[in-house]
């Protein structure tokens, strides 16, 4: 069965840093990549980082490279996002996903299934 929840957004001012953490369940992680997308008002969803399902591989996307690192805990069961040096235009509404960043992250893919998400506001 496919689940996941994300949580760990919040309310932080310009450069600082919050993590993300998406819990998953154990055929979930061994078998999907997973994807953290993000939606800010008025924009497309957009695709911003991923871990493969064997946890060798990642990617970022350019707006976040440098700033944003994603790893897994397998004990944990739980996919983190680390994001520092934020900005006010990191503010969206968070996602994780059982699926890579275009062609990103080998693994199964679920597409079209997504969370409530978590919502990261970026404001002095």
């Amino acid at each position: 069965q496919v689940q996941l929840e994300e949580s760990g957004g919040g309310l932080v001012q310009p450069g600082g840093s919050l993590r993300l953490s998406c819990v998953v369940t154990p055929f979930v992680l061994s078998h999907y990549a997973i994807g953290w997308f993000r939606q800010a008002p008025g924009k497309e969803r957009e695709g911003i980082s991923c871990i493969s399902s064997n946890g060798e591989g990642t990617y970022y996307a350019e707006s976040v490279k440098g700033r944003f690192t994603i790893s897994r805990d397998a004990a944990e069961l739980t996919v983190y996002l680390q994001m520092n040096n934020l900005r006010p235009e990191d503010t969206a509404v968070y996602y994780c996903t059982p699926k890579g960043v275009k062609d990103y992250c080998p693994g199964h893919k679920l597409d079209d299934f997504w969370g409530q998400g978590t919502q990261v506001t970026v404001s002095p």
